[in-house]
């Protein structure tokens, strides 16, 4: 395949520090919400790209990703972008020829004639300023194929409660967001102020009266406090019930028991 020529990467270095399986969730709410995207074999979809964006100081959430999506698409190719150098050298020896690893930031390193599915890009963004966020969105949106996603958030460092955005392609116009996505295995028991530490880039300092986020924090607070009875039959059941209470006040957030059932409060934008 052609290679496009070389272009400095864009973005920061970021800390890469990472723990096995912490994007473990992240993977299980793709397989859960959208498996269609990872088998898809209609037109450029056939050979397109997973893309795991800082991937970090080792390339374990990679290879972690490689072993779950492969399950439902064997032939998936699957690309581990790193804006250090060292780190992407370090990757080599586990590079085969579905699996890649390259330098690059925001310009994703593709090749000619590649394209993207889907980007995971998870607790990256966090570390730029907000005037930052929508030029990295916009130049990570220029070769994902419409109809392709891109789930963008942070994770805690052992991913037991995270918040990521749910970003749609859409053909000439670039990224719709689609949801904001709260998820916590329970480990940390359920505190609704705990999201607030790991909201994305777009959200982290909007926390204040008068922002949308704001209001829908609080409502969720007071739906939780509501439903406080449901404690007693155990934390899934407590949460379920605060978003059953949540949606009575008119935010549009998903009751499916799949959702709720496993940590997961998906709310539509």
């Amino acid at each position: 395949m052609k290679k496009l020529p070389a272009k400095k990467p864009q973005g920061q270095i970021t800390r890469g520090k990472t723990a096995s399986n912490r994007l473990r969730r992240a993977d299980n709410f793709i397989l859960l919400y959208e498996p269609s995207l990872l088998t898809r074999t209609d037109g450029l979809f056939a050979e397109s790209l997973f893309i795991d964006l800082g991937y970090g100081f080792d390339p374990r959430t990679t290879l972690e990703s490689a072993e779950r999506f492969r399950r439902i698409n064997p032939n998936l190719k699957i690309l581990g972008v790193e804006i250090d150098k060292e780190r992407v050298e370090a990757a080599q020896p586990f590079a085969d020829e579905k699996t890649f690893f390259r330098l690059g930031g925001f310009n994703l390193p593709l090749q000619a004639g590649e394209t993207v599915r889907l980007i995971r890009a998870f607790n990256v963004l966090r570390q730029y300023e907000e005037q930052d966020f929508a030029p990295a969105y916009e130049r990570l949106a220029e070769r994902v194929l419409p109809g392709g996603l891109m789930i963008e958030g942070t994770s805690n460092p052992y991913g037991s409660i995270s918040v990521a955005n749910v970003a749609r392609r859409e053909a000439g116009v670039g990224w719709r967001f689609e949801a904001l996505v709260f998820g916590t295995n329970f480990h940390m028991g359920f505190d609704i102020t705990d999201f607030q530490a790991v909201l994305p880039k777009n959200y982290i300092h909007r926390v204040v009266p008068g922002e949308e986020v704001y209001d829908f924090l609080e409502a969720w607070k007071r739906s939780a406090a509501e439903a406080s009875a449901a404690k007693t039959f155990g934390l899934k059941q407590w949460f379920s019930a605060s978003a059953e209470r949540l949606a009575g006040k008119g935010f549009n957030v998903d009751l499916h028991k799949k959702w709720t059932g496993k940590g997961w409060l998906i709310w539509y934008r």
